[in-house]
């Protein structure tokens, strides 16, 4: 039986016992233990590279380049993720332990989705797009630190002694 009914009730525990299983089981989680911190480095190369074109006007190219990898990067770790989050939950995304970090996902992917776009119709000059690319990161930043918490949870939800059933 599971202890989430929606997204909004407050589980026992992050994962069942059945979820841990299966999480614990698949190829997907070691994963998504890979391409996370993978996303973290590209992305902390990447913000650097915005800054310094946006201070100095130089290396647009190289800046350019990196956000457009960063956003490659993200979305392999949003089709891998649901598929984890398919094995694990059994629904490919909004399973109700990880609802709220799947919807500002979304804001993250249309943030980075509008730099494609905006970059490759000109829709925005350069620094628009750096500032574009930014506010994408900006929201990468918060998803990142909603999975982190999320992951302690899992943690300390792992190392509490477990109570027999009543």
């Amino acid at each position: 039986m599971s202890t989430r009914t929606s997204p909004q009730t407050a589980p026992l525990g992050l994962y069942t016992p059945e979820e841990r299983a299966r999480r614990d089981a698949t190829i997907w989680t070691p994963v998504q233990g890979v391409l996370a911190p993978l996303q973290f480095v590209v992305f902390l190369i990447s913000l650097a590279l915005v800054i310094r074109y946006l201070m100095t006007g130089e290396g647009y190219l190289i800046a350019t380049w990196s956000i457009v990898i960063k956003t490659g990067v993200l979305y392999i770790i949003m089709v891998t993720g649901a598929i984890w989050e398919k094995v694990v939950f059994g629904q490919y995304l909004l399973a109700p332990a990880f609802f709220w970090e799947d919807v500002f996902s979304f804001l993250v992917i249309a943030l980075h989705t509008a730099y494609l776009w905006a970059l490759f119709t000109a829709a925005l000059d350069p620094v628009q797009l750096m500032w574009l690319a930014l506010a994408a990161y900006g929201t990468y930043v918060i998803n990142a630190v909603q999975f982190v918490l999320k992951l302690r949870a899992a943690r300390l939800q792992a190392a509490a002694p477990q109570e027999a059933p009543a």
